[in-house]
């Protein structure tokens, strides 16, 4: 019984002191201005939750540099099924879900490590051959996942992964995150020891005034509906790091990769740098999507 409080309780102490920091940290920093990217006639993008926040503010400006913008976004319950269809279709995917209630996708994963990370690993594993030919010297292919400073709190449960022991939705949450910045690395570096012209990293937008936060409780929604207005950034702001990563032609080849947060490359936790992790969990997820 303890043990089980202390397995629900440990991941919200963490989170929300985590939120702290980067909050005053975003603060202290300020906002990060996208510089003049150009433009990008000919070139096809796909994004993931373009339909609103973040993901509608890096379609918008990716449209206007002359980009052809494909928007994905589905309900939060829809399974992988309905990525396969939409990859065959028109190669959409499902943005990201924050603090849902317990609960499954239609092919049974826990609501947050289906939809923030195994539809995205499989959505890039559907593509990766088209991303690879579609590569050449000097014009990278690039994968550019959103994760969050939440990772840094994050335990991956390579033998649970959909949380079936004790459901926790800020320890889930944090998995998600966690695990999507474990597959952009490997993916990276397995990407380069190959000599494929496709890059993958990882950005953390901060924290941002979207509708992700709905799934607050009440007593908090209140409190963050205030504070959200005065003191998070903008989804034009949180797109910018999205946005260089995707454009920048500082990021090509070898500039590629890593983690990106206020328009910097920084340094991630421990866990992401050890390899038996990364490939544990990339066997792991290629298990349990039934690919080859």
């Amino acid at each position: 019984m303890l043990s089980a409080v202390r397995s629900c309780l440990l991941p919200i102490i963490r989170l929300y002191l985590l939120g702290i920091k980067v909050l005053l940290v975003q603060l202290l920093s300020g906002p990060f201005r996208l510089p003049v990217m150009p433009r990008q006639d000919g070139k096809v993008a796909i994004v993931t939750g373009g339909s609103r926040g973040i993901g509608y503010e890096a379609v918008r400006h990716m449209a206007k540099l002359g980009a052809h913008v494909v928007i994905g976004g589905r309900d939060e319950r829809e399974g992988l099924l309905a990525v396969r269809r939409i990859c065959e279709e028109n190669k959409e995917a499902k943005a990201g879900v924050m603090l849902v209630p317990e609960g499954r996708t239609e092919d049974g994963f826990e609501q947050h490590i289906g939809v923030n990370y195994l539809g995205h690993f499989l959505l890039t594993w559907l593509l990766l051959d088209t991303l690879k030919d579609s590569g050449k010297c000097g014009y990278f292919s690039r994968v550019v996942s959103v994760s969050s400073s939440a990772h840094r709190v994050g335990k991956i449960g390579l033998n649970d992964l959909n949380s079936c022991r004790y459901y926790s939705p800020h320890a889930a949450y944090c998995q998600s995150k966690l695990a999507q910045l474990l597959f952009s690395s490997h993916l990276h570096q397995e990407l380069q020891r190959r000599g494929f012209p496709l890059s993958s990293c990882a950005v953390d937008p901060g924290m941002v005034d979207t509708a992700l936060y709905r799934h607050l409780g009440t007593p908090l929604s209140l409190v963050h509906s205030a504070v959200a207005r005065l003191l998070f950034r903008t989804p034009a702001e949180g797109a910018s790091t999205v946005l260089l990563a995707a454009l920048s032609p500082a990021l090509e080849g070898e500039g590629g990769g890593g983690y990106w947060a206020t328009g910097h490359r920084e340094m991630t936790t421990p866990p992401t740098f050890d390899p038996q992790l990364q490939l544990s969990l990339w066997e792991t997820s290629v298990q349990l999507l039934g690919l080859q």
